[in-house]
């Protein structure tokens, strides 16, 4: 039983579980602002439509952030692995890997409400967002389709561009081999 790796996996749950819940609190607040929406009020009213459409945003949002938690932990697995690991490279990359999630969680509420934005712009003489608070569940299930669709989408542009916010160790001369 290697115990390293055990508490490194607890570790990465903790903060995976913390990203999450942060990215909820994003989503729904961040969205609702910019998508110009009341997501308790419109669940508490019981909006199926809105609870469709907020769901959705938590999935696509959740689609867009895992790359970031992934690259994270690779590089947190490539350290713990070669050691030995100084207490500042472990409190760099602790740092940076804050700063790559939370930029990825940005860019991804930001991705999804202009990706919103420009369905509304391709569908002229219908607000998808005013049907969704009406409780037009057709409406609503055209919406999540698109969030869904802009998230698988954009997601690997996105892990392209903030990948390289992560220092990733370097490995010993010698230690990767071509192979066979």
């Amino acid at each position: 039983m290697d115990l390293t790796l055990f508490f490194v996996g607890l570790v990465k749950v903790v903060f995976g579980g913390l990203v999450a819940a942060l990215g909820i609190g994003l989503g729904m607040h961040g969205l609702g602002r910019l998508l110009d929406s009341h997501p308790v009020e419109e669940l508490r009213q019981g909006n199926i439509a809105a609870g469709l459409v907020h769901a959705t945003s938590l999935v696509s949002l959740g689609l867009l952030v895992q790359h970031a938690l992934k690259a994270t932990g690779d590089a947190v697995d490539i350290a713990v692995q070669n050691p030995p690991v100084s207490p500042v490279a472990v409190l760099q990359l602790m740092g940076l890997s804050l700063v790559h999630v939370g930029l990825s969680l940005a860019v991804g509420v930001a991705v999804l409400a202009l990706g919103v934005r420009l369905f509304d712009r391709m569908t002229p003489g219908v607000d998808e967002m005013a049907e969704v608070r009406k409780g037009n569940i057709a409406a609503a299930l055209i919406l999540c389709a698109f969030l869904l669709v802009i998230a698988l989408l954009t997601a690997p542009g996105l892990q392209a561009a903030l990948n390289g916010l992560i220092p990733f160790p370097q490995l010993p001369t010698g230690m990767l081999r071509a192979p066979a």
